[in-house]
């Protein structure tokens, strides 16, 4: 069996996207976990399936898979690639986009620059919502007991789990040892996305995340919005910031108690065919 796919980026974090609308495909996690394989398959961060909906408001259902082929709840740079490819492959001519997720219904709007603002609906910040073990309460931040240190993280589900630690450089930063350390502390039973925020000002942050299932990724989009609800929630940033990644910049906008919306690009790199 061949596959058709699309190879995208949103600010290094790699995807491959698969319409499973024009083809019929069903793929089981080693199948998965090949393609994402940098030297004998395509390579990604994360595969994207384009499906019917599962609803009657959403126009695609929306389905993300991690490197070593677990099926997970949400991607934000995913979603921004996700509407520009259903546009550049005439699957639809709305605007805004509605896709539904295991999690429930985004909406994306593809801006006259080709940039996507997407409304990543709002965000759930206690430990028993993210959830967390051994903490409990929506404080805007917990005492995280990691080895023999202790630091001060802040729990935001934004359809995924994340938690949000401060750091004074992510230079500096020993991502490769404190991200691991994180996610196999025990305080995560369904695991958890680690993001470090270096605050700059109330604008603006730098950010690298440690992702579940995947490691440290160029760019996170749902670990931005992450970090911005982590800022507003502890004063550290104002109702509209630019966070900058590796590879480039996203702007978020969020408000306490409403929804949280980012807005950055999707870039198509090239497209193929492998043979599952």
């Amino acid at each position: 069996m061949r596959l058709e796919f699309t190879k995208m980026h949103g600010l290094g974090n790699d995807f491959v996207i698969i319409d499973a609308i024009s083809q019929n495909i069903v793929l089981r996690s080693d199948q998965v976990r090949r393609l994402s394989d940098r030297h004998t398959g395509v390579g990604f961060d994360q595969l994207l399936i384009v499906e019917p909906p599962t609803r009657p408001d959403a126009e695609f259902s929306y389905r993300i898979f991690n490197q070593d082929g677990n099926e997970v709840e949400h991607c934000g740079n995913g979603a921004r690639c996700f509407a520009l490819f259903v546009q550049q492959k005439q699957l639809t001519r709305s605007n805004p986009i509605k896709v539904a997720t295991c999690n429930g219904l985004l909406e994306l709007r593809v801006l006259p620059d080709q940039t996507v603002r997407v409304d990543m609906g709002q965000p759930k910040v206690s430990a028993e919502e993210l959830p967390a073990s051994g903490l409990s309460g929506d404080a805007p931040l917990h005492d995280l007991q990691i080895a023999d240190e202790t630091l001060q993280g802040s729990l935001v589900n934004v359809g995924n789990p994340h938690v949000v630690i401060a750091v004074d450089s992510v230079d500096a930063l020993d991502i490769e040892r404190l991200g691991p350390a994180v996610q196999q502390s025990g305080y995560f039973p369904d695991g958890v996305n680690v993001g470090f925020l270096q605050i700059l000002s109330p604008t603006e942050g730098r950010l690298r995340v440690y992702e579940r299932g995947v490691g440290e990724t160029q760019a996170c989009g749902t670990g931005a919005c992450a970090a911005m609800v982590a800022g507003v929630r502890n004063g550290w940033f104002e109702s509209e910031a630019t966070l900058r990644l590796t590879q480039g910049p996203l702007t978020l906008q969020y408000q306490d108690g409403q929804s949280v919306f980012m807005t950055g690009p999707g870039e198509f790199v090239f497209e193929g065919s492998a043979r599952l």
